[in-house]
């Protein structure tokens, strides 16, 4: 049985952006002040300067940006990620990105294969989907791929 793939928060990216663009994030952009926001916002604008009345919709945002800043996570996150204390723990990596167009910072874990000796700030990186945990099923079940966004070097490997 093929497993079922799944984002791990809904509406918060697509994996076929709607301009063709391939994996996107997806944002929401006040009509009244252009603010743009993510993760998205569906109830009100949060800029505090907006005059008001305006409309959300939802954007793709940037599938480029720069490199903030970068950490290594050497520890087991804690809930709600699912984490098997009989695995073996294996360190990752956070980039938090500057997207090119929005100017906003997003953070997300690196691709696999990325580590904070392959990254530098200012670094241009894409957003690219990836998988954040594999349940594999029981019995008569196909189990659950939970996808999310990652980010790579501009020119990594797939």
């Amino acid at each position: 049985m093929a497993r079922t793939r799944t984002p791990v928060v809904s509406g918060w990216f697509t994996e076929d952006a709607p301009d063709g663009g391939g994996f996107r994030l997806l944002g929401t952009r006040c009509s009244a002040c252009t603010a743009v926001f993510f993760p998205r916002e569906d109830a009100y604008c949060r800029n505090p300067r907006c005059p008001g009345g305006g409309v959300l919709a939802e954007v793709p945002l940037s599938p480029r940006g720069r490199v903030w800043s970068y950490t290594d996570g050497r520890y087991r996150p804690p809930a709600p990620y699912v984490s098997d204390p009989d695995a073996p723990w294996e360190p990752y990596t956070l980039v938090a990105v500057e997207l090119a167009a929005e100017g906003m910072v997003v953070l997300g874990q690196a691709a696999p294969g990325v580590g904070v000796a392959d990254l530098a700030v200012g670094m241009e990186v894409e957003v690219v989907g990836g998988v954040l945990n594999e349940d594999p099923g029981t019995t008569g079940t196909a189990g659950t791929v939970w996808t999310t966004w990652q980010f790579r070097p501009v020119g990594g490997a797939e």
